[in-house]
């Protein structure tokens, strides 16, 4: 019966996307803008069960976190749909240029945290010119009561998954260029940066948080749960 429903939806889907009007990412009403610079456009979205986000264009290289273990139908115009299922967390890069349809099938929420690269095309390019290199690039580091994994680089931007438990510390570190971070549950970090008195970061589940670099600190959990965030990393 299941499976009977979801083809009949993917039929229904395709004569959609035949007729369905096409707007511009901010246009969207299921994507929230919550911050806006030079560099970087972060939505929030939220698709309701059994609901669809409208025709909307992607302009620019996007990176999605994913808020919830989900499940969505992605209909690409002039392509065929295709379900894709995503964990609690997972983040995952998108190149433009694409217009598409999302489908929520399920009778949860589907929510992320959308944030497009508006430098995109500077940033590919001056990353192939200057052939851009980080530290790490890939890989996982355990850390005192945590762990740090660094999940790819795309667009020159660096991308890692961190996760403290409580009283987990993530040692002195520098922060040459900005970054964002993105909370994927709720916490409290002490930050101690170097020169300055500490400071206490708090975050919810879904907030994200641009942070100007140049400077070196630690990050200690302060909470009674584990803190779990993704940062992006501009060179």
């Amino acid at each position: 019966m299941k499976r009977c429903a979801l083809f009949c939806l993917l039929v229904t889907l395709l004569a959609a996307q035949a007729t369905a009007p096409e707007v511009e990412i901010t246009a969207e009403p299921h994507h929230h803008l919550t911050f806006e610079n030079k560099s970087v456009r972060v939505f929030n979205v939220e698709v309701d069960p059994h609901s669809e986000t409208l025709m909307h264009w992607h302009r620019h290289d996007y990176i999605y976190v994913t808020l919830g273990a989900s499940e969505v139908v992605n209909a690409v115009k002039d392509k065929p749909p295709v379900t894709v299922k995503l964990q609690d967390g997972e983040t995952r890069f998108s190149p433009a240029t694409f217009a598409h349809i999302a489908l929520n099938p399920t009778d949860h929420p589907f929510r992320n945290v959308t944030i497009e690269i508006l430098e995109d095309e500077s940033l590919r390019n001056s990353a192939a010119q200057a052939n851009v290199k980080w530290d790490e690039d890939r890989g996982l580091d355990i850390l005192q009561n945590g762990t740090k994994q660094v999940l790819f680089v795309k667009d020159g931007i660096r991308v890692t998954e961190f996760e403290l438990q409580p009283g987990g510390v993530i040692p002195l570190h520098h922060h040459a260029g900005p970054h964002l971070a993105v909370a994927l549950t709720d916490y409290e970090l002490r930050s101690e940066v170097v020169g300055k008195p500490p400071a206490t970061i708090s975050m919810k589940t879904g907030e994200s948080k641009w942070i100007p670099g140049g400077y070196s600190h630690t990050l200690t959990n302060t909470g009674s749960k584990p803190a779990k965030f993704v940062t992006l990393e501009l060179p």
